[in-house]
């Protein structure tokens, strides 16, 4: 493998059989004529990729892409049906939980025992383990065997002794997200610093915001099958379309790139179009397969976007930066006084956030059958970086009746990316000052 290349990963394929009854495994081993009593499933399609040293990789994808039997490959845990993965480097990996540990020796003899599985005598892990007890802060559960640990417990001992024996080839799979806030957060600040000092890193996660912000390079899989790979607000992008089932958007992503070296797939701005299939700006962003909507059919919400400080159309919004709702609503019937609304909620579905045309005092004019309103609203994204959905309607009051004309629940996920979150929901966006004085003075 080229000095280049940490990981060359290419054509690699894993199958597994897969068996109705157990008893079809022992018919297909004893048949004479070889007859197949299973079906292969592909776990991994022909998948080529590679990452160079130093670089920072995320590999995203829905639940059964393929994400974690491709690091299995890599780390050797896994052997694959076809292909080849070759590593240059030493690696150290932060797979699931359990992986790679006795759950009857203690802490401190899974220690040992993981730092000779990966060449280090014991002289060199007496010098480490002090910087892997610190890290782990787990007190005198050391000395007790695994199985007695939590969850936390466990996952603060595996990445405390995969990351302070200086790998050159880091591995993370999800074991994070296990972890309580300030531990996740402890551990993102080490591999800051193991990313600035040349390791490469290759990590799995769920977490949109951290693969925008950490990683150079995204690797996108879907049912085994490599999608694409690029820059990651792109591959994030292109991630969503797959999650909300708009594979005929995806197409269309795939067909419009033709290098990586943009952060944003190149959006067509929707003012230019027609109102027809393609000028939609829903189509053009993540929406919810299973949103709950209702309303008594005087109006529709027909068309609706998300847009950045950019114009582009997108789910993945920068905290502190300008962002805009837009919405099209079509009218069936005269309506005196129609309110426009949102609402941005928390994925527990708390209301953090929304306004309407009547807060804001807009001027609404009646409309009849056929009218066509275009709203926007336009703010600058304070909440904290995370994942949000989006809620929106078009209702009014008939006397001291409110009446839903057209609701739409959870709609759109919104991904804020930020690179300081302070404490709470939102960002107050202090102004601090400090003065350091001498005696008081």
């Amino acid at each position: 493998m080229a000095g280049e290349y940490a990981i060359n990963v290419q054509d690699v394929t894993k199958i597994y059989k897969l068996y109705e009854k157990p008893i079809d495994r022992l018919k297909e081993s004893l048949s004479p004529t070889h007859k197949n009593y299973h079906r292969d499933f592909y776990a991994l399609n022909h998948i080529s990729f590679q990452v160079k040293k130093g670089e920072t990789v995320g590999i995203i994808g829905t639940n059964g892409s393929g994400k974690s039997t491709i690091l299995k490959i890599i780390t050797g845990v896994l052997t694959p049906t076809s292909g080849t993965a070759e590593v240059d480097g030493v690696i150290s990996a932060l797979l699931e939980l359990g992986a790679g540990f006795n759950m009857d020796y203690t802490g401190i003899e899974n220690i040992y025992m993981n730092g000779t599985m990966m060449g280090f005598s014991k002289k060199e892990m007496d010098e480490k383990l002090p910087d892997i007890l610190e890290f782990a802060d787990i007190g005198d559960f050391v000395y007790q065997p695994v199985k007695t640990y939590s969850s936390g417990m466990f996952v603060r001992l595996a990445f405390a002794l995969a990351i302070n024996v200086e790998p050159e080839i880091l591995i993370v799979d999800e074991a994070l997200s296990v972890g309580d806030v300030f531990f996740q957060a402890k551990c993102y600040r080490r591999m800051e610093e193991i990313r600035r000092s040349g390791t490469t890193i290759v990590m799995v996660t769920h977490d949109m915001g951290s693969i925008i912000k950490y990683c150079d390079k995204v690797v996108l899989l879907n049912k085994g099958e490599f999608v694409a790979e690029g820059a990651p607000g792109r591959m994030v992008d292109m991630y969503k379309k797959i999650l909300a089932g708009q594979m005929d958007a995806l197409k269309e992503d795939l067909e419009e790139m033709n290098d990586f070296s943009g952060d944003g797939i190149e959006q067509k701005d929707f003012r230019k179009e027609e109102a027809g299939h393609q000028g939609l700006m829903r189509e053009k962003i993540a929406v919810n397969a299973n949103r709950t909507e209702y309303g008594d059919g005087r109006a529709e919400i027909f068309d609706f976007g998300l847009e950045d400080a950019r114009g582009n159309l997108t789910n993945l919004l920068l905290k502190g930066e300008e962002f805009t709702i837009r919405e099209k609503i079509r009218f069936h019937a005269s309506v005196k006084d129609p309110i426009f609304t949102y609402t941005i909620k928390d994925k527990k579905g708390t209301s953090l956030t929304g306004t309407n045309t009547m807060y804001e005092g807009t001027d609404i004019k009646p409309v009849g059958p056929g009218d066509v309103y275009e709203i926007s609203f336009k703010q600058r994204m304070t909440l904290q970086g995370g994942e949000y959905l989006l809620s929106m309607s078009c209702t009014g009051f008939e006397g001291e009746e409110h009446v839903v004309y057209h609701r739409l629940y959870d709609v759109a996920s919104i991904t804020v990316i930020s690179n300081k979150n302070t404490v709470g929901v939102y960002d107050m966006e202090s102004e601090v000052e400090a003065k350091l004085t001498k005696g008081g003075n």
